[in-house]
């Protein structure tokens, strides 16, 4: 019961803090009713959100992705709040567990932040970028689209990585799985049709409904020029 009203007062609170700001990004309605329909548990705010923010980038000279990644962080790590889309099938083909920072917060992730060493998870639009075999076996490394708020992303290492502690039997041990250092780390089972899927250039988007950063977010509130000179820098 507390879960559940704990969801539907940061629905409520999206609602009231970002109602005007998704016209801007005006995403397709017949994606967004598709992909609704097709991950019904989804929060309708964070996938307005992701489908706002990733239209504000291809309007503004964004290579179109195929796959689509939506992390959402209103949910406890105990749920599975990943769910990978295919854009092209409007039809979603993965859904699972995701760890959030071990300073985000315990069950629920509560506190974000860029900064380095701050070992919290960051919010906001990610273009995801190469694979490559490092400390925690194969990776995907991202870049964060999101000045202040996850830009620094590649000096931080926030990757998508294998973690033996995204496990749903820790739940049962200590009520949540294992955190990352910020990452968004994922079982080992999947770990690897996860960034197959998400390699290469597609979007990645971490959601919560943080006032700050929806007020503030170039990519929700749909600022053009400024969203076009960020995609330029990323580039070049």
């Amino acid at each position: 019961m507390l879960t559940f009203l704990r969801r539907l007062l940061l629905t409520a609170t999206a609602l009231v803090v970002t109602s005007p700001v998704f016209a801007a990004g005006k995403p397709s309605p017949v994606l967004f009713t598709s992909l609704a329909h097709a991950a019904p548990e989804l929060n309708p705010q964070a996938l307005k959100g992701a489908l706002s923010a990733m239209q504000c980038a291809v309007n503004n000279g964004a290579k179109p992705s195929r796959h689509l990644a939506i992390i959402d962080y209103s949910q406890p790590s105990t749920e599975r709040r990943l769910w990978i889309f295919d854009l092209s099938k409007k039809k979603l083909v993965l859904r699972d567990l995701v760890a959030h920072g071990s300073n985000s917060g315990e069950n629920f992730a509560t506190q974000f932040s860029n900064v380095e060493g701050s070992y919290q998870s960051s919010l906001g639009l990610f273009r995801t970028q190469e694979s490559y075999s490092g400390t925690h076996g194969y990776s995907l490394r991202m870049d964060g689209l999101e000045p202040g708020f996850n830009d620094m992303a590649r000096d931080r290492a926030i990757v998508i990585h294998a973690a033996s502690y995204v496990n749903p039997l820790w739940s049962k041990k200590q009520g949540r799985i294992g955190r990352s250092q910020g990452c968004p780390a994922v079982r080992p089972q999947i770990a690897k049709q996860v960034i197959d899927r998400l390699k290469n250039g597609q979007f990645m988007f971490s959601w919560y409904p943080d006032q700050r950063w929806l007020k503030s977010s170039p990519y929700l509130n749909c600022q053009p020029q400024q969203v076009a000179s960020i995609l330029n820098t990323h580039a070049s």
